[in-house]
Formats: C-alpha cells, sequence, structure tokens
C-alpha cells in the first residue's frame, strides 16, 4: 500500500480524539508502473487535502451504514449494482440487482430494496418500494430511462449484419443500422409521470441521428440507451448516453458517447454530438484492442459555468482500463480531446455539489472517491478507497464498484456500493449494501 505521510496513524487517531489528518497530493495516477491503492478511508474520518503546501479542500466520511445483507451466497449480478432515488415523500430508496448481469434480464424487474426515513442513518425493508425518483422537467412530470425486453435473434427477421466480433469477455456481438431494425428496436423507451402519481408510464419515443446501430449480444437484440439526463435552463433535456455505435462507411468503429437534446420533454431526442472514441498511445496502450466496446459507462455534467464535462470508462477484459475525460464549451455539440487521467474505473459518477466542488465516485478494484483540484478537472486528488482491496487475485472483487450518489445538502451527498466481503455475527462473508455520508468543503 502507498504511504501518505503517515495517514494510517493520523486516521486511526481521529476516529478517537477527533484529529484532522493532512494528505499531501501525491499524484499517483499514471506515475507509477503498477495500480495502487489509494488513501484507506474505510471508517469515519476527516481529511484536509493539501497540494503545493495550500489546503484545497476538506472531505469528512460518515461512519458506513448497512442498508442490507443477503441471506446467503450469491453469484453475479445479484445483491449489486445499487441506486438511490428520493421518494415523493422525502424518504431516500435504495435498489439493487437481483438478477443475472446479462441481456436476458433486461426489462424484466428482479431488484431488491430498502427505504430510509432519517437521511440515511437507519434502514427497512417494507413490501413495496415508494414511487419517486428520475429527472424533474419544468412542467412538473418527472422521466426516466427504461429498458424494455430484449428480443431473440430467432423471432426476427434481420438483414446481414454490418459486422459481427467477439470482445474479451467472450461475448459475440453483431451490428445493424438502427434504421434497417424493426420499429421496436429503434428509438427510445422513456418511463414518465407525474408528481404524486402512483405508477410510471412507459412511452417509445424517436432518436433522430443518422448512420445509428444497435447490436445483439450473443442471442439477444437489446435496446440499450443508458446514461445520464440533465434538465438545461430552457427547459430542454440533454442526455449522454452509451453505447454509440455508427456505420462509418460500412465498418462498426468502437463506441463513442453521442449527446442528444429534447425540446419536447422527452418525446423527440435529436443527435447534438458526441464525444469521438480515442486512445492515449502512452497511458492506454491497450485502447487499440477495444474493437467491440470502445467508450462505456459515461457520465456528465453540466457545470455552473456553461460547460459539459464527460467522463466515460473503458474496458477490454485485459485488466483494469482507464478512465477518460473530456469537455464541451457549447452545450455538447463538440468535444475536447479525451484525456486518460486514471489507470482504472467502471461506472464513474460526476456531480458538481452546489458549493462548486466536483466530485468523482467509481471503482474496481474497490471503490474510490476523487475530488477536483482545479475548475477545469484537470487535476484531481489521489483516491479516497471505501473498502480495502482484496490482495488475493483468486478471489472476487470486494466489490461490484458501481456507485451511486444522492444530493443530501449543498456540500453533502450520500454514497451507495456493494460490499462482497461483509462479515456476519456469525463469521460468514456475504454481499451488503452500504451507505456513507461524504462532506466536502472548499478551503
Amino acid at each position: 500500500m502507498r504511504k501518505y505521510c503517515g495517514i494510517l496513524l493520523l486516521f486511526t487517531s481521529c476516529a478517537t480524539h477527533n484529529h484532522i489528518a493532512k494528505i499531501q497530493d501525491n499524484r499517483i495516477d499514471f506515475n507509477t508502473a503498477v495500480l495502487s491503492e489509494g488513501i484507506p478511508a474505510y471508517g469515519k474520518g476527516d481529511f484536509v487535502y493539501q497540494k503545493d503546501g495550500r489546503n484545497v479542500f476538506k472531505i469528512s466520511f460518515g461512519e458506513p451504514i448497512i442498508v442490507a445483507v443477503a441471506d446467503k451466497a450469491l453469484k453475479w449480478g445479484f445483491f449489486q449494482f445499487p441506486s438511490l432515488y428520493a421518494s415523493d415523500n422525502g424518504e431516500i430508496v435504495a435498489r439493487w440487482n437481483m438478477a443475472d448481469d446479462h441481456a436476458e434480464s433486461y426489462g424484466k424487474g428482479g431488484n431488491g430494496f430498502a427505504v430510509s426515513k432519517d437521511q440515511g442513518k437507519t434502514w427497512e425493508q417494507p413490501a413495496k418500494a415508494p414511487i419517486g425518483g428520475g429527472l424533474k422537467l419544468k412542467n412538473g412530470e418527472f422521466i426516466n430511462i427504461h429498458t424494455p425486453a430484449a428480443i431473440p435473434l430467432k423471432d426476427l427477421n434481420l438483414p446481414t449484419p454490418i459486422a459481427t466480433v467477439k470482445e474479451a469477455y467472450g461475448r459475440k456481438f453483431s451490428f445493424w443500422e438502427t434504421k434497417d431494425l424493426p420499429k421496436e428496436l429503434q428509438g427510445a423507451y422513456i418511463l414518465r409521470r407525474n408528481q404524486g402519481s402512483s405508477s410510471w408510464s412507459i412511452e417509445h419515443n424517436d432518436i433522430i441521428e443518422p448512420n445509428m446501430v444497435r447490436y445483439s449480444d450473443n442471442d439477444l437484440l437489446p435496446v440499450v440507451w443508458w446514461g445520464d439526463m440533465k434538465l438545461k435552463a430552457n427547459g430542454n433535456v440533454v442526455a449522454g448516453i452509451y453505447p454509440g455505435f455508427t456505420n462509418n462507411k460500412g465498418t462498426v468503429s468502437p463506441s463513442d458517447v453521442p449527446f442528444y437534446e429534447s425540446a419536447d420533454n422527452g418525446k423527440t431526442w435529436q443527435f447534438i454530438g458526441r464525444v469521438p472514441y480515442s486512445y492515449d498511445v502512452q497511458k492506454d496502450p491497450k485502447g487499440g484492442q477495444r474493437h467491440a466496446l470502445g467508450f462505456t459507462e459515461p457520465t456528465f455534467e453540466v457545470l455552473k459555468d456553461g460547460r459539459y464535462m464527460c467522463i466515460s470508462r473503458t474496458t477490454d477484459g485485459l485488466g483494469n482500463s482507464p478512465m477518460y475525460i473530456s469537455t464541451s464549451l457549447d452545450q455538447g455539440k463538440n468535444w475536447s480531446t479525451p484525456t486518460a487521467f486514471t489507470k482504472n474505473g467502471v461506472l464513474p459518477k460526476l456531480r458538481q455539489l452546489d458549493n462548486g466542488m466536483l466530485v468523482l465516485a467509481s471503482g474496481r478494484p474497490g471503490l474510490q472517491i476523487r475530488v477536483a483540484l482545479d475548475k477545469e478537472g484537470k487535476q484531481w486528488s489521489d483516491p479516497f478507497e471505501m473498502l480495502p482491496w482484496v490482495k488475493d487475485v483468486h478471489e472476487n472483487n470486494i466489490s461490484c464498484s458501481y456507485p451511486e450518489i444522492l444530493f443530501t445538502g449543498k456540500d453533502k451527498f450520500l454514497l451507495v456500493y456493494s460490499d462482497f466481503r461483509y462479515k456476519t455475527e456469525s463469521g460468514e462473508l456475504r454481499k451488503a449494501i452500504k451507505v456513507r455520508e461524504i462532506t466536502i468543503e472548499k478551503m
């Protein structure tokens, strides 16, 4: 483990004597040949982060709180991929996946949930999840992205695919232009509800984009349109989505991150621009091997100064892959060349607090929190570790490393994540869902 100016001693003392650990910025990403564990922040503690002898921010971690624990050993896909939303009644709802991590599970439910009525301090599991969540529009409606059930290829009469490839995890992908697919495999599926309504309605809405491509995953063809949606000041909705395959003169390039805007509350989505897939030969020498995936799992934020910032995962099945960052100065139409800025990260979540601080949650191995050291996002803090890394490579990850963030104040938020090695009172290792409150103050 990398040493941080006596951080282990200071961190232990702060839990009992309320001392604040001072951390000097080490700029560890890409400065070492081997991916290393970051700053241990497994329990309650306060840290002041310093750069060039100057205090930059203070970050305070609450004690991890158990939301739920699996009652038996579960395989991959179950009791993981957690999320958070606020119900219409002000409760906080945690949800997690209870199905195989495969296209055959799309649109078929399979979730667990728990509810907190005291801002995440205690949790219970009622019979039904409270209604809530989604992006609130100016007309008072809420919308959310929906994924319908995938359709078996044997039930479709499709033309010859543009391309067929195998990606590093062993799955076979075939690609078709969206306009050549049946109507039900085009466009975007959106959930909609009015505030106070006890249910969501499903809509099948239009996407206007030339050369858009969709894929089959082994023997199924899903409609995958995943990512972040944000409300603009003028009431339009902008979405940064993956995957972003297109037909490029008869070939399919690795996935970009396409951006769309809706001026009619999510009923029609117009393509506006994309973060083009490119890779850093020095920092990311395996980048040219991502023939089937390119950028995946993007997160983006509309910053207070009007810029758009997008962070994307890469994956190649060949080890830990870097995350890339890009910015747009013209509301998503054009983007800067993506820059690799971490050695690892899946399902990043980028959020800007009301106090202007930029925070990034991501992981694998483990789960990390990073804070931007400048408003441009060109420099980031060393990662704070939420869980200790598993050292034995034959053991599974300690977490699925898929986080979610829910704001609870101008400078604080709840972080939800999974812990695969939670020890029960009887000493058994079980998957658990945890939350903790994190506060970040600019100094």
